[in-house]
C-alpha cells in the first residue's frame, strides 16, 4: 500500500489518500491521472488494469485501487 500512496502523492501531493474516499466522484484525479496511475501500478506491482476494470469504483480511493491491484496479482 505504501508503494500505492507514494505514486498517487507524486501526482497530488496535497491530497489526502489515506482517507479520501471520492477520488472520481469529486473530479480530483482527471483522466491524465488515471492513465498515468495505470502506467506506474504496471511499472511497480508488474499487473496490467484492464479496460474493464477503470471504473469508478475501482479508482474512487487508495484503498479500493489496492484491492484491485491484489485482485490482479493473484490471477497472475
Amino acid at each position: 500500500m505504501d508503494e500505492l500512496l507514494e505514486i498517487l502523492r507524486d501526482l497530488h501531493e496535497d491530497i489526502d489518500f489515506e482517507t479520501c474516499e471520492t477520488l472520481i466522484d469529486d473530479k480530483i484525479l482527471d483522466s491524465f491521472d488515471i492513465v498515468t496511475i495505470i502506467a506506474e501500478i504496471a511499472n511497480t506491482f508488474d499487473v496490467k488494469i484492464s479496460a474493464e476494470h477503470i471504473t469508478p469504483q475501482n479508482f474512487n480511493s487508495a484503498k479500493a485501487l489496492y484491492q484491485l491491484i491484489q485482485k490482479l496479482e493473484a490471477e497472475e
